[in-house]
C-alpha cells in the first residue's frame, strides 16, 4: 500500500487535534448547561421578598411593637419553601410559577427550597414527604414550574447528612440524584441547584463530601451548609471550604438567618440565639457564593423547648431571635 504523503498526514493531523479540541470545548459548554454558567449567581442579583410569607402574615396581623419586628423581619428575602403537604402534584408547577413570575416583575431572583423527600426528617419533628412512587413526579412539576425563570434551589435539606444516622444512604444518593435530572431541563438552565451540605457540628466532612459526590453535586452548582441550625459563619466557611476540596471545588451557600451568636449545642429551639447577617453574595475568591435566609426566622423547628409544630410561625420565638 502507497504512503500517505507528508503533507497529507499534517492535515489529517492538524484536523484530528482541531477536532479533538471542538470535542473538548464542547463538552466544556455541555458541563456549564449541566451545572449553571461558572459566574456566581447572587452576584449583582436582588433576591426575592415573598409578600406571603409567615413573617409578612404575622406583621399584617400584629400590632405594636410585635407587628414593626415582624415587618423588619419579613423585610429581609427568604426562601420559599416547598412541600407536598402543602402543594401537591397537581398543583405544585403553578404555584412555583406564580412565585416566579411575582419575582421576575420586580426583576427578583427567588429561593426555593425543596422539602418533600420521601420519609423526610427520618420520622422527626419535620416528618412528611411524598411517597417514593411520586417524588419524582413531584420534582418534575417544579421543574414545570421554573421553566423559563431564574431561580435557587436548596434541594432537600437534611437528606443526605440525616442519611448516616438513619442508615438510608443509597437510598438518599438515588433520590437526589434523581431529583437532580428532573430539576435539570432545558427550560431550567438559569435556576442554580445547592444539595444538602449538612454543617460544622453535624457528619463530618469527609463523609459529607462523599455522599455529595455520590448524589451527583458536580451536576449542580454546589451544596448548602447551616440549614436550619445556628453556627456561627466562620466556622461553616472553614467546614464549607474542606467539603469544597473534596467535591471538586464546588461552591456553597451558608444559612446565616439565625446564626448572630452562634451555636449553644441545641439544634431545636434553642434560647438566646440571634438573627444572623442578612443574605448578600460573596466575592472573596473562595467557593463561597452567598449568605442566605434559607430556614424562615421565626417558624419553629419543631414541638420542642416551647415551640410549636415544625415551620408555624412562633411569635416568641420571633421576638426572642430579634432581640439577640
Amino acid at each position: 500500500m502507497a504512503s500517505t504523503p507528508l503533507a497529507t498526514r499534517q492535515i489529517v493531523a492538524i484536523s484530528v487535534a482541531g477536532g479533538l479540541a471542538f470535542i473538548a470545548i464542547v463538552a466544556w459548554v455541555f458541563s456549564l448547561v449541566l451545572t449553571g454558567s461558572t459566574a456566581n449567581p447572587f452576584a449583582g442579583k436582588t433576591l426575592y421578598v415573598n409578600p406571603d410569607s409567615t413573617a409578612a402574615q404575622a406583621a399584617s396581623s400584629a400590632s405594636g411593637d410585635d407587628a414593626t419586628t415582624f415587618a423588619s423581619i419579613a423585610a429581609v428575602p427568604t426562601a420559599t419553601w416547598l412541600l407536598p403537604e402543602q402543594h401537591a402534584t397537581a398543583d405544585i408547577a403553578a404555584y412555583v410559577d406564580s412565585v416566579a413570575d411575582a419575582a421576575d416583575t420586580q426583576s427578583a431572583v427567588p429561593i426555593f427550597t425543596v422539602y418533600g423527600i420521601p420519609n423526610r426528617d427520618c420520622s422527626n419533628e419535620s416528618a412528611g414527604g411524598t411517597t417514593t412512587e411520586d417524588y419524582p413526579n413531584w420534582v418534575s412539576a417544579i421543574a414545570n414550574g421554573l421553566s423559563g425563570h431564574e431561580a435557587v434551589v436548596i434541594l432537600e435539606p437534611d437528606s443526605l447528612g440525616l442519611s448516616v444516622s438513619c442508615g438510608d444512604g443509597d437510598q438518599r444518593v438515588a433520590e437526589i440524584a434523581t431529583a437532580i435530572e428532573k430539576l435539570q431541563t432545558n427550560g431550567t438552565k438559569n435556576v442554580a441547584i445547592y444539595l444538602d451540605g449538612g454543617h460544622s457540628t453535624w457528619v463530618g466532612a469527609e463523609v459529607q463530601a462523599d455522599l455529595l459526590n455520590r448524589a451527583g453535586v458536580s451536576k449542580v452548582r454546589g451544596f448548602a451548609t447551616n440549614v436550619s441550625n445556628f453556627n456561627a459563619t466562620a466556622d461553616e466557611v472553614t467546614y464549607a471550604e474542606t467539603v469544597s476540596s473534596l467535591t471538586g471545588d464546588s461552591h456553597y451557600v451558608i444559612d446565616t438567618g439565625r446564626n448572630g451568636n452562634g451555636t449553644n449545642g441545641v439544634w431545636c429551639n434553642p434560647d438566646g440565639r440571634k438573627l444572623g447577617d442578612t443574605p448578600t453574595a460573596i466575592d472573596d475568591g473562595t467557593a463561597h457564593d452567598a449568605n442566605l435566609w434559607i430556614k424562615n426566622p421565626g417558624e419553629s423547628d419543631g414541638s420542642c423547648n416551647g415551640g410549636p409544630a415544625a415551620g408555624t410561625w412562633w411569635a416568641a420565638g420571633a421576638l426572642a431571635l430579634a432581640a439577640g
